[in-house]
This record gives structure tokens, sequence and C-alpha cells, in this order.
């Protein structure tokens, strides 16, 4: 039923929406400057009937995530527009190399080969978390591919801790032991969440899939080291894109002071709050957040 690459516990898996996402993902060999070797990119795909001229959705995921946080999101946009989302460099279901840096620079990389491999067209590229970074970066960088933004509950604006980059062993391969552990992830899952109870057996199995595979626990050390996202705050100006910023009302992670300081550095953007939402709006309010993303 699933693709080889996914690990056996995805069996297990009970939601609908979560079932039919994973099993749509295929592996795509993205030659890139940064290996010798492709490297076996995770993305799914869906065409809309009778074609559609307008530029296609591509969803960016969030830290330690992968793209199945957008099972619920996903059908709802790929039902009116082209709707791609992608694991990032060292995330989700891509294959992590062991010769591969990690680090914004090479997911940024990555990225843009994945884009030009596959898309090769202008994309309205939306980011969440971690992913909300990635995707200011990465438009920055290539404007010519991004034709909007969309941010939800973005990360990227305060400065990277200073801790990862003193992480040395065994410490941190032990940190990267605390974040498998069942309790914490599930602790972690609850804090992005406004309704707690969202945080059930099958979205823990989403959360915790990718953590099963080869060089999980290496790649993130890697990650980590190189000090992540952050201190965007000054390049929002340079943003010429139109923004939709989303942000939950109740995000427990972020909070929502960013979300204003989103709304006035980026110039031609606007702001939409969802109400009854954590840190993840679109895995509990995800046709609300459809609506707005396609009324935009």
């Amino acid at each position: 039923m699933f693709p080889s690459f996914i690990p056996e516990e995805a069996k297990n898996l009970t939601e609908a929406t979560s079932i039919e996402l994973i099993s749509a993902i295929e592996r795509h060999f993205i030659s890139t400057h940064l290996s010798p070797e492709p490297i076996a990119t995770a993305y799914v795909n869906q065409l809309v009937q009778g074609g559609d001229s307008s530029p296609p959705i591509l969803l960016l995921h969030g830290f330690d995530s992968s793209l199945l946080e957008f099972r619920r999101l996903f059908p709802l946009l790929a039902k009116e527009k082209e709707t791609w989302a992608v694991d990032l460099l060292g995330f989700g279901f891509t294959d992590r190399q062991p010769t591969v840096a990690y680090g914004p620079l090479p997911i940024k990389n990555h990225l843009y080969y994945f884009w030009k491999s596959l898309i090769q067209k202008p994309v309205i590229l939306l980011g969440a978390s971690m992913g909300g970074a990635v995707a200011i970066d990465f438009a920055l960088t290539y404007p010519d591919a991004v034709a909007k933004l969309v941010l939800v509950d973005s990360a990227g604006l305060a400065n990277p801790p200073l801790m990862g980059k003193l992480m040395f062993p065994p410490l941190d391969y032990l940190a990267t032991e605390f974040l498998r552990n069942p309790k914490i992830r599930l602790n972690i899952s609850r804090a992005a969440y406004y309704d707690k109870s969202r945080a059930n057996a099958d979205a823990q199995l989403c959360a915790g899939l990718h953590v099963l595979l080869p060089g999980w626990n290496k790649a993130l050390i890697a990650f980590t080291k190189s000090g992540g996202y952050g201190g965007l705050a000054k390049q929002l100006p340079q943003i010429k894109q139109p923004t939709l910023i989303i942000w939950g009302e109740n995000d427990g992670i972020l909070g929502t002071k960013d979300a204003y300081k989103f709304e006035q550095g980026i110039s031609n953007s606007q702001l939409v709050w969802i109400p009854q939402a954590g840190h993840v709006p679109h895995l509990e309010k995800p046709l609300l957040i459809a609506q707005s993303i396609l009324n935009y």
C-alpha cells in the first residue's frame, strides 16, 4: 500500500487523510552540487483536472517534520489548484546522505534544484513554522521562482540560538535521543495544538515516522549545529511578492507578536487570524486556511 521507503509502522495509521497522502508520496532523484549522488527527494503532487495556468502551490513543512503535516490541507488545495509538497533536505522522507551538509544554504539550494527539475514555473510558496523561514530565504534568493508567499505561523525573526553550535558529542546524540522519546514528542505536539485532543495516536504517528529513517539524528544534529534559521527581520522589506500571513490566535509555540512584525516588515502583506487554533492551524482549521489561500 505504501512506498517502500516508508517505515512499516505506517500500517497503523487510521485517519483517511493520513493514509491517502502517505500513499501518494514519491521520490525523485534530484541532481545537485551538494553531493556526487542524486538525492532521493520525497514529494507529492496533484494536478487539477482540465489544467490550470495559474501558479501552483508548493508547501514547505516545519522543523523535524514532514509533508505529512499537510495531510488535511493538501487535498483541499489540490481540488482547486495544482499543488505540491516536498520534504526539505535533511527532513521528512527525503534521503539523508552522510556526505551532505545540512543547514539553511544547502536546504535552499536543494529546494531550488527540486523546483528547477520538476516545477519550472513561479509558485505560490507556503511555509509553515520553520518552512516559513525557508520560504522567505528562497523568495529573496530566487524571486523569479516565487509569485506569492504564504507564511503560516512562520519562524525566522528571532536570532539563531548559540547553543546549537556548542553541541558536542555525546551531548548532540543525547539531545536527539531526547527528542526521539515518544513522551517528549507528545508534549511538543500538544503544545502546538489549541485543541489538545487533536494530538492523538494518528497525529503522533504522522509526526514520528520520519524519525525511524536512517540518518535522522545525524542530519538533525548537523542542522542544529549550523545555527538554523533566524535574524530575517532586516530582510523583510526586501520581499516584493504579495504575502499572506496566516496565524493561529492561540499559538503556544511562537506566540502572536511575530505576526504583527511580519505584517509591518513586508509592505505588500495581509494578516489573517485563525480563531481557536494554535501553532499548526493547517491541521486544526484546514478548511478555513484553504479558503483564505484560494481567495487571496
